[in-house]
């Protein structure tokens, strides 16, 4: 069921946005080579517990998952989609690329953000990857005005990175977000226009493309979290939450 979202949680749902912004911005500046994933991961709970929120991820159960996450941050390098679990040997080296996957519960509410950067100096090819990455999900947001489809945001992300040739990973998505972190409706990067859920004013949710510099196929990991590209390439993601509104969409993961 879509949740339609009160002026007041939608207060609460801004305010927790800023702070998720604030917080993600900190971790990206730590990014260099040599920390460690599970360094930034320690940085990340010690900055939203010293705002008085709580982790969303930290502890999370998904469908299917045999335990629960056991990081507050995910922190996926290079070839790993998302949900990587940050660990003390897994260190950061130059021209590696990392996906920084943050929420935070504020209030009592979700929001959820996502950043991919560079470690050090990074090939063209992975810059290139990070911008088309980047400007498809502002290409979704874009699409997402009151009135239209689901389907109208993944068909904008889709139309957008056909030319480049990039893998859209199609087994995981956006998502509806608030009263929890994951709630309907599903929001994939690719569809048609005029298909799926009316987006209406006071819904809010999370639209992240994940791209692949190759294939869309991707595995799953012994760990039972993480999603790693099935040729080993490199992916990149990125991720607002955004609030729909009578005209242009909100993004509240913003500073």
């Amino acid at each position: 069921m879509i949740i339609i979202k009160t002026p007041k949680e939608i207060e609460i749902m801004r305010e927790g946005g800023r702070r998720l912004a604030e917080v993600l911005h900190k971790v990206k500046i730590k990014v260099r080579p040599g920390i460690s994933t599970k360094e930034l991961d320690d940085y990340a709970f010690k900055l939203v517990k010293e705002i008085g929120d709580k982790p969303a991820f930290l502890d999370y159960r998904a469908e299917g998952a045999g335990r629960p996450y056991p990081a507050s941050l995910c922190v996926s390098v290079n070839d790993e989609v998302v949900h990587g679990i940050p660990k003390t040997e897994k260190i950061l080296k130059e021209g590696d690329i990392v996906s920084l996957d943050f929420g935070i519960e504020h209030r009592g509410l979700f929001t959820d953000m996502a950043v991919t950067v560079p470690v050090g100096i990074i090939s063209p090819a992975k810059e290139k990857l990070l911008r088309v990455t980047e400007e498809a999900l502002y290409i979704g947001i874009r699409a997402a005005a009151a009135g239209k489809r689901v389907g109208d945001i993944g068909y904008a992300i889709e139309t957008f990175i056909r030319p480049y040739k990039y893998g859209i990973v199609d087994v995981l998505s956006g998502h509806g977000v608030g009263r929890k972190l994951h709630e309907d409706p599903y929001v994939p990067n690719f569809g048609r226009k005029g298909a799926g859920e009316l987006l209406e004013p006071g819904m809010t949710i999370a639209i992240e493309p994940m791209l692949n510099m190759g294939g869309k196929s991707v595995i799953f990991d012994d760990d039972e979290w993480t999603f790693r590209t099935a040729d080993g390439k490199p992916s990149a993601h990125f991720e607002h939450t955004i609030l729909i509104t009578p005209g242009e969409p909100e993004i509240l993961t913003k500073i």
